[in-house]
């Protein structure tokens, strides 16, 4: 760990004691973190951390944005890790390696203080992981464009101000038809749908789009090519998944070791089970062997080589090991695993949709068997 991650993350580890910890649950209860946790997230300079100096970020490290999911899924808060992933690895990377100087200087500076909270919709009812089905559409309008559609599933739905929203521009031309397009919340025709009830990340709002014939000029990146700019920063969505579940796979493995040294049954603590040491030392080698991967997918992202094939394959393995770790850790609790004031079971609901956003598991293997196959 560099010197500037080490003191990052103690100041970022006094703030989630501070200002996450002690709300966290009653987040959950009321089923979304409230909005003026953005703006302190923004002071405490933990929200786009890479942004470009000149936008008002201070242009750190990518293993900074790192240290903010790794710390978060960690200590089991995985709704605010996922909502801060959107906004800080996803939609401000768009606007950063995409947008016009003006969209940049208008956007970025509120993006890193918290004014702005980010959300990117690409999923609709009939089209998920297959974005070439989209339906919503972009007509133009002199010097703008009319956006009318409905997107599903949409993190950070409620709170967010700008929203990067796919559309089809030619809806002739299949993939090679769909823009992207920067879309202001307070624009006429934006509308909000209801917060979704979900399985687990119960804190993160989640919600439906719908577009009526919303009005924008704010074109982003070209006309065309939203569907190569999605594959182009898809390995990093897909990458910052992958630092959170392993991080995740730490915590749990955490407080299944401390409680499985305390726990007894039969007159002696459940660690002396052979069944016990024989699960942890798998899960622990398992993590082992994907952390490093993933460790090593990071260092490629930094120095610009990392592949579509290597971000799915990191993924893939640490999701499904995710899902797996949990499963394997709620039962070393016993029925104490199954109750929600412990945190191993709220990180069992959690961890399930690891597996589906950002590409589901089978969308990861299809694109590494094209790669393994050539075809």
């Amino acid at each position: 760990m560099s010197e500037e991650k080490r003191l990052f993350s103690q100041s970022l580890e006094r703030f989630i004691d501070r200002e996450i910890e002690p709300y966290y649950q009653q987040w959950e209860k009321d089923g979304i973190i409230p909005r003026e946790v953005w703006s302190a997230m923004g002071e405490a300079g933990i929200l786009c951390v890479d942004a470009p100096e000149e936008y008002g970020g201070c242009a750190g490290d990518f293993t900074l944005s790192v240290a903010v999911i790794e710390s978060l899924s960690r200590r089991g808060f995985a709704a605010l890790a996922t909502n801060i992933s959107v906004h800080s690895d996803i939609v401000t990377p768009y606007i950063t390696h995409l947008g016009t100087e003006a969209q940049k200087q208008y956007w970025i500076p509120k993006l890193v203080s918290g004014e702005a909270v980010g959300a990117i919709a690409m999923t609709e009812p009939g089209a998920g992981s297959d974005l070439q089905g989209i339906q919503s559409r972009a007509v133009k309008d002199g010097d703008g464009w009319r956006i009318s559609g409905q997107k599903t599933f949409i993190t950070n739905g409620q709170h967010a101000d700008v929203c990067i929203v796919a559309a089809k521009t030619d809806p002739n031309a299949g993939a090679k038809g769909t823009s992207l397009f920067l879309l202001d919340k307070k624009s006429e025709g934006y509308l909000p749908g209801a917060n979704f009830d979900k399985i687990g990340q119960h804190a993160g709002d989640t919600s439906e789009l719908f577009f009526d014939q919303v009005y924008t000029e704010d074109l982003l990146g070209e006309l065309n090519q939203g569907f190569m700019h999605l594959m182009q920063e898809l390995p990093r969505e897909r990458l910052i998944l992958s630092v959170g579940a392993v991080a995740a796979c730490e915590g749990m493995m955490k407080w299944t070791q401390d409680y499985v040294c305390e726990r007894k049954a039969f007159g002696k603590a459940i660690s002396e089970f052979q069944n016990t040491r024989f699960t942890l030392a798998s899960l622990d080698t398992q993590l082992s062997v994907v952390s490093a991967f993933v460790n090593q997918c990071i260092l490629q992202y930094q120095q610009g080589e990392l592949t579509t094939i290597d971000a799915s394959k990191a993924k893939l393995s640490s999701t499904e090991l995710q899902c797996k770790v949990a499963d394997e850790c709620v039962q070393l609790f016993g029925g104490y695993g199954y109750m929600l004031e412990y945190p191993i079971a709220r990180a069992f609901l959690d961890a399930r949709v690891q597996r589906i956003y950002g590409g589901t598991s089978e969308v990861m293997k299809e694109i590494i068997a094209r790669a393994v196959l050539g075809k």
